[in-house]
């Protein structure tokens, strides 16, 4: 379990770089707004397992994303371990990965969330309030980030596109979430959470447009979707405020 800045992280980074650039057409946009120094916390859509590889290698700096334990087996849980991302047990409520990713926070670095808790069509129409709590915790600003071309219309949720598939991130202004003065803690963590959903999905629906890669949710659907393994309850993501890199 990590408790601060993993070094892997910055070498893992450089292979997902070398590895989108050389197997998919990848674009990243606006990649300047991510701070270089101090702590982050990176706010991405989620579509596909590919989302958290892609951000991971394209991001302007080391990333630790939070990512499902049952990923930590084998040859990929071993790549996860080295690369210092944080496992996080969805069978209930994970307080040791909050306060992990929080100690990554304290340390200066930055923490990578799907705040929509699964994988789905990208749009942001619901997220949880982990990273809200991990920003209001640190005062760490969040980043959002649009994943784009991550999966095709019709594909399973688990197939990764072809070699030479366009894939994109696009990453947008820093926002900061504080709770106003007077208001209730749980009360503050609710608003800013919409707030920032509101923000994440206006920067996914901006993106697409600037880059002309279409939102999975906005393609024509031949096959329908699926999503394997367990779901873990709603109450369990809101009282731990974890989300998974599925």
């Amino acid at each position: 379990m990590n408790h601060g800045v993993h070094l892997g992280a910055a070498s893992g980074r450089r292979i997902g770089k070398l590895l989108f650039s050389s197997v998919y057409r990848s674009t990243t946009l606006d990649a300047w707004r991510v701070p270089t120094t101090g702590p982050v916390l990176l706010a991405s859509n989620h579509t596909s397992f590919l989302d958290g590889p892609l951000v991971f290698g394209l991001a302007p700096r080391p990333v630790h994303f939070l990512v499902k334990t049952e990923m930590f087996h084998g040859l990929t849980g071993w790549f996860l371990d080295r690369f210092g991302q944080i496992p996080v047990d969805r069978s209930g409520v994970d307080r040791s990965a909050l306060h992990s990713a929080l100690g990554v926070l304290q340390a200066g670095g930055a923490v990578g969330v799907f705040p929509e808790g699964a994988r789905g069509t990208g749009d942001v129409a619901a997220v949880h309030e982990g990273i809200t709590w991990l920003a209001m915790r640190s005062g760490a600003p969040v980043v959002p980030v649009a994943c784009l071309g991550t999966r095709v219309a019709g594909d399973e949720v688990g197939r990764p596109p072809r070699p030479l598939h366009r894939v994109a991130v696009a990453f947008g202004d820093p926002v900061s979430l504080h709770a106003p003065a007077g208001v209730a803690r749980r009360v503050a963590s609710r608003e800013l959470t919409e707030q920032l959903r509101l923000t994440l999905a206006g920067h996914v629906r901006d993106s697409s447009r600037r880059l002309g890669i279409a939102l999975h949710s906005t393609l024509p659907q031949h096959l329908p979707q699926q999503r394997p393994g367990a779901i873990p309850r709603p109450g369990d993501h809101h009282r731990a405020g974890l989300e998974d890199a599925s």
